[in-house]
């Protein structure tokens, strides 16, 4: 999400913001822009570039604009679920747009169709709208506060309307909001890198259970929920954020990058290993870390096509196996005849991984021994990240052993939980902490499971 207050050219600094954001979402966009006190939409189910090329922006003009990439989690992969979602009633008009999930959507939708309600689209983005106005409520701190309060999930939301923007995180903060200035002009982003994209200076990060009020030239805080222990997401650091991004105070390339350390640590080289590649993007900065503590040489032995969008974040099994075929390409002159280490973020649904190691080997590598810059997720995320199901999940019910056979690996590890932490937590203060549920199954219900072994060598 990002969104941007008091700026003459505010839908074109939204559209470049969320082209620093595409990597969040692929399979829509959209930009609603407050024009002289109406709001205007235009979105589209396609990446930012192809959905805005024919927009004519002169007729976008408007000083107050928020924007969204879509990532679907929740709903169906329509037109009419990408945001910002856009809503007028007699008396005033507001857009929403919506990062994470709503665990108690359905509850919540039976109830306010019960009382009259009908939902547009399948999105659990749109409950919160029906719950700001139900009873003909003013659109305003106390309306919004009482609405979230009724929302159990993981959230980030930003609200436009005609003489106002707010923005909310949920109390535990498993995602990220951030304030930043361009002038005078407020400007708020899921990531970091968007007020890099638009020349803003980072001013802090919205708190969990904070509502951030702003019109005219000022920025108000106010509370709609007491703060929790944070617990932000660990995909983050790990895969889904940009490595020029910073989250929680922390960079994430680095933390990336002492994930690849502390993995070298927990599960180092075989003595025979020749050289250490990492699967682009997200694994690279864990590659250099793996390599500089390993001693080995950091070589580019896959690149990426740079056309292809992420393959994780693709709505279908099918998409996803065809987007790494087209993505990614051996460098055989680099690996042929080598031992190599391949250093990757996470092992989700498998495929991938064995798909990418059977490419290696078919390019001439004597033996592929891959690290994994996480431990093994062996949960399904309630959250928002798009891992629902225990069946998907390879980890659930296979070893590490297991896995290195299935995907081919000579060998196989992953990193601990405790190196996780080690390499993203500098303090334990009470807004420093991640949300590792994937990985380790602490929901709010604890689920106590069986540890498996960390390593695995394949054996002939």
């Amino acid at each position: 999400m990002f969104g941007i207050w008091g700026h003459e050219k505010a839908t074109e600094l939204t559209y470049y913001g969320l082209h620093a954001l595409q990597h969040r979402g692929q399979e829509g966009a959209g930009i609603v822009v407050n024009v002289e006190g109406e709001l205007k939409a235009h979105k589209g189910l396609d990446l930012v570039n192809d959905v805005f090329k024919d927009v004519e922006f002169d007729q976008l003009q408007g000083h107050h604009a928020i924007g969204h990439v879509r990532y679907a989690t929740q709903g169906q992969t329509g037109i009419e679920n990408v945001q910002p979602l856009l809503f007028h009633s007699q008396t005033e008009s507001m857009a929403l747009a919506h990062s994470g999930k709503i665990i108690n959507a359905y509850e919540l939708r039976g109830q306010l169709e019960k009382q009259g309600s009908i939902l547009q689209t399948s999105s659990d983005t749109e409950i919160l709208a029906h719950l700001i106005k139900r009873d003909g409520q003013e659109i305003n701190e106390k309306s919004i506060s009482n609405a979230l309060n009724e929302l159990h999930g993981a959230y980030a939301y930003m609200i436009l309307t005609k003489d106002k923007m707010y923005a909310a995180l949920d109390p535990h903060g498993i995602f990220t909001l951030s304030i930043g200035l361009l002038g005078d002009a407020y400007v708020i982003a899921s990531e970091t890198c968007a007020f890099d994209q638009i020349g803003a200076t980072f001013v802090r990060d919205i708190l969990p259970g904070e509502l951030i009020t702003i019109e005219e030239r000022a920025l108000k805080s106010s509370r709609f929920a007491k703060q929790e222990k944070r617990a932000l997401c660990a995909m983050e650091y790990v895969y889904l954020s940009r490595p020029d991004s910073n989250e929680n105070d922390v960079n994430v390339h680095a933390s990336r990058k002492q994930m690849g350390k502390e993995l070298a640590k927990e599960a180092p080289a075989p003595f025979n290993a020749d050289i250490v590649i990492g699967v682009p993007d997200s694994s690279i900065s864990a590659a250099i870390g793996f390599a500089e503590e390993s001693g080995l040489p950091y070589e580019m032995g896959i690149i990426k096509n740079r056309y292809v969008g992420r393959t994780f974040i693709k709505p279908s099994q099918d998409l996803r196996e065809q987007g790494v075929k087209m993505k990614l390409s051996p460098v055989r002159g680099i690996i042929e005849g080598k031992s190599v280490m391949m250093i990757d973020d996470s092992i989700v649904r498998g495929t991938t991984s064995k798909r990418i190691v059977h490419m290696v080997k078919d390019a001439g590598a004597k033996e592929v021994h891959v690290r994994i810059a996480s431990p093994p997720i062996e949960h399904p995320c309630y959250y928002g990240i798009d891992m629902s199901t225990y069946e998907e999940l390879i980890a659930t019910n296979h070893s590490t052993c297991e896995i290195a056979e299935m995907i081919g690996a000579d060998s196989l590890a992953f990193l601990s939980e405790a190196g996780l932490e080690k390499a993203i937590v500098k303090d334990k203060s009470l807004n420093q902490g991640l949300c590792t549920a994937c990985m380790s199954g602490r929901y709010p219900i604890d689920i106590k499971e069986g540890k498996k072994s960390p390593l695995c060598v394949i054996k002939d």
